[in-house]
Parts: C-alpha cells; sequence; structure tokens
C-alpha cells in the first residue's frame, strides 16, 4: 500500500468551485449569490457516522473543499476535504507543519479538554517536525522493519484462533467486541513487549483515549503507564522485541546486533512513541477488520465467494479503505504563517484537520461514483508526506486485518449477520470510523 498519488482520473476532471469569499478563524462568512455561508459544523456530529457520503458532499457544496468546522470549547478549526488540497497540506510540513505549539487558540483549552489526547502537546513522533523527526522516525521504522511477515502471521492466527474458541461453541456473538477490538492489541502486545494478561483493559483504554469522551484523559494515562512500566522493566529483564529494538537503536539498551541511530531521544520520547505506535496500529485496524466483515456480510458482491475466494477478501479490504475508511479525519497541521488554501485564507496559528474520509469522496477522483476496488490504491486512509504511516506499519496492518478476516471465515463458514444491516450502529468517534456492534450468528463448532 503506496502513500496517496493524485490518480489518472482526475487529469481531466473538472476544477471544484471555490467560496465567493474567504473566511477567517472558521466563522460564517458571505459565501456567493446564495448569501450567507452555513454556519460551521461541530466537529463529530452525529452525520460524520450516520451519512458521511452525504455529509461531506453537502460540506463541499456549502463551503467548498475546505470547510470550517468547530471544535468542543467552540474552538474553531478548518476541514480539509478536498482531495487535492489535502495532498497540498500533507506534501508541505514547512507551511503546514506538525508542531502543534504553534496553535492560535491554546489560551483558550481547558486543562481537561476531551480532545487534548488527540491533539494536545506531547512528546511524541507526531508533534515532531524537521530532521528531528525525520532521525526519530528512522528509530521507530528501525524496529518495525525487524517484525517478519510470517511470525506476524502466525502469531495473528493463534490469537484469532484463541479469541473465537471462547465464542465458537455458542453459535453466536458480537464480532466488534468479541473478535475485532481484541484481536490487533493482543498482536501489538506481542510484538511490542505488553503483557498479554493486560490486553483487554488496554484495548478498553485505547477507545477511551480515541472516542474523546470523559474518560479519555484517563484512557491515555492508562496506556502511558503500562508502557513506561515495561519499558522499565527491559533494563532489568531484557527481551528481543519491537521496542527493546528502538531502545537500543537509540542508545538505551545495549546491543551489538544493531548500529546506533542516534542517541539524542529520552526514554520517554520512546515511551511516547510506542504509545503512538500500539494506539494507532490498534484502532484503526480493528476498525478496518469489523468495517470489511460487515461489508462482506451484508453486500451481495461479495456474498458469492465469501466462504472461498480469498481474492473477495483483498477487494473488500481495498474497498472498504476508500469507502468506509476507519481513519475518517486526523488533526492535524497548523498554518506557520497566513495563507490561502481551497479559496480560504488561514491564519498563522490555525489547526487545519485531514479529513481522509472526506478526501475519498471528492467527485474529482471520483468522476462516476463507482466504488473503487480493483487494487486502486490512492486513498488517504494511511497519510500521504512526511508524517504518514509508516510503511512496516502499514504492512503489519493489512497483514493482521487480513489474517483475522481468514480465520474468522475459515472457523465459521456459514457466518451470517444476525440483525438487518440497517439496524447496524457506528461508535461516536469524530476520528475514527467503525461499528458500536456487529452481531453474527452461525453453527456451533467445537474449540481448537
Amino acid at each position: 500500500m503506496t502513500p496517496p498519488d493524485i490518480p489518472s482520473a482526475t487529469a481531466d476532471a473538472p476544477q471544484a468551485a471555490t467560496p465567493a469569499a474567504p473566511a477567517t478563524g472558521g466563522c460564517p462568512v458571505a459565501h456567493g449569490a446564495g448569501g450567507a455561508e452555513p454556519a460551521p459544523l461541530l466537529l463529530g456530529g452525529d452525520r460524520f457516522q450516520s451519512d458521511p457520503i452525504g455529509l461531506y458532499r453537502d460540506l463541499r457544496r456549502d463551503h467548498g473543499p475546505v470547510a470550517p468546522v468547530v471544535l468542543p470549547g467552540k474552538l474553531p478549526a478548518w476541514l480539509v476535504i478536498g482531495y487535492r488540497e489535502l495532498h497540498q497540506v500533507t506534501s508541505d510540513p514547512v507551511l503546514y507543519s506538525r508542531d502543534s505549539d504553534l496553535w492560535n487558540q491554546w489560551d483558550r483549552v481547558p486543562e481537561n479538554w476531551p480532545l487534548l489526547p488527540m491533539i494536545g502537546k506531547q512528546e511524541s513522533i507526531l508533534y515532531t517536525v524537521g530532521e528531528r523527526h525525520r532521525r526519530r522516525a528512522a528509530v521507530m521504522e528501525g524496529g518495525l522493519e525487524a517484525v517478519e511477515a510470517h511470525e506476524l502471521r502466525a502469531t495473528t492466527e493463534r490469537l484469532a484462533d484463541s479469541l473465537i474458541d471462547d465464542f465458537c461453541g455458542s453459535g453466536e456473538a458480537d464480532v466488534i467486541a468479541d473478535y475485532a477490538m481484541m484481536l490487533p492489541a493482543l498482536v501489538l502486545f506481542q510484538l511490542f513487549g505488553l503483557p498479554e494478561s493486560e490486553g483487554r483493559g488496554l484495548a478498553h483504554a485505547i477507545n477511551d483515549m480515541i472516542n474523546g469522551g470523559e474518560r479519555a484523559l484517563a484512557g491515555q494515562q492508562h496506556i502511558r503507564e503500562c508502557v513506561g512500566r515495561m519499558v522499565a522493566g527491559l533494563h532489568v529483564h531484557p527481551r528481543d522485541h519491537v521496542t527493546s529494538r528502538m531502545l537500543r537503536l537509540s542508545g538505551h539498551l545495549p546491543g551489538e546486533d544493531q548500529a546506533v541511530i542516534t542517541d539524542e531521544f529520552s526514554a520517554v520520547e520512546i515511551i511516547q512513541d510506542v504509545l503512538v505506535m500500539v494506539v494507532a496500529g490498534h484502532q484503526p485496524t480493528a476498525d478496518w477488520i469489523g468495517n470489511t466483515l460487515r461489508l462482506m456480510l451484508t453486500d451481495t458482491r461479495f456474498a458469492a465467494s465469501l466462504f472461498g475466494g480469498r481474492h473477495s477478501i483483498a477487494e473488500a479490504m481495498n474497498e472498504v479503505l476508500w469507502e468506509d475508511t476507519p481513519s475518517q479525519n486526523i488533526a492535524g497541521r497548523w498554518a506557520t504563517r497566513d495563507t490561502h488554501i481551497g479559496g480560504r485564507r488561514i491564519r498563522e496559528g490555525d489547526l487545519l484537520i485531514l479529513s481522509f474520509a472526506g478526501a475519498n469522496y471528492d467527485p474529482l477522483v471520483r468522476t462516476d461514483q463507482s466504488a473503487l476496488t480493483g487494487g486502486n490504491n490512492a486513498f488517504f486512509s494511511f497519510g500521504h508526506g512526511e508524517h504518514r504511516c509508516p510503511f512496516p506499519a502499514r504492512e503489519i496492518a493489512e497483514i493482521v486485518a487480513r489474517t483475522a478476516i481468514e480465520v474468522i471465515l475459515d472457523r465459521l463458514p456459514d457466518i451470517d449477520l444476525a440483525v438487518a444491516a440497517e439496524e447496524l450502529t457506528r461508535r461516536p468517534s469524530p476520528w475514527l470510523r467503525g461499528l458500536t456492534k456487529l452481531p453474527v450468528s452461525f453453527t456451533p463448532v467445537r474449540a481448537g
């Protein structure tokens, strides 16, 4: 899965209409002949989950490719929903920085703001820029590159079988709570050296953090403390996994098997980066599994080959990254100076939220509005540019997700949706798009 490039289909596509007048600070402005522009949308409202296609269509009609939005606490931001505009923002880390210190709204942010885990000032790689970010990314990728694909698949199969053993004799299950929301976390704990015994608690903490509710800060703290204990224990009981390799590469653990890339990063920074990779690796992968199984259980295009065609699984997974991407909106980028994009005047320090889902639905790249399958991977689901998801991490996510789907279809060959498709609901997260439940039924089978 490569970083997104402008698909060739855009070459002859008409240019998107831009607003007649720029906006400032996310406030409504006069907008063309129709009069006043509609008020900014609250990020995370119901339509982000219930009607994303219609929502992004309406946002593009009312505001253009860069739409004003409001975050909890009435904090203004920009939602970049245009494919070209998102490509432009992610390709220019100098003008559109990842340094959250630049935000011009910090004096209005309360200490208990629920979005702090996703937007706040942190020591992680997410908010590091320039050469320091590139060296830090080298440590991260160096740790991930040592993961062997066949070992990862075997680990995923073993853990998937163990989870399925817990419910396969009952003839029914919630694929989200019983399977998808557990498996990626358990696999990642193995890769990074986190205790498998704490798996369920950590998975719930990750969900709390990402959903941005009242438990978001507590969830973030729980994960940080667990990772911190694990890193501290490595100095007493060294083990070989992604975290220990990162610590060796950054000079915190001895080892002749790997050259030290840099010794400038503290153990606290390594802990933050492990936290980032576990969170970023678990929840989107869990939603990728859940959203793909939903598609395969509800769409007749996949029903014919559901119980045997491995090609259909690959197509379904690819289509989900276009149509139902787990990474819906990502915060963010901050303008380093006054600028213009998508017909908007962006002030220095303004926050731009990257709408991967909005860009994937852009009619400039979806001229016939048909489903994009068959290997077209120019989606934005893994980001783009200097701060995109590292390639080894994308490979890990794909192996885990595909193996998870293959194993459950092999173990439960007559699995079927246990409720009407329209009864399925989505989690109320402004960032990630996933199901609250996916009830299924099947013929009971013996464990093991």
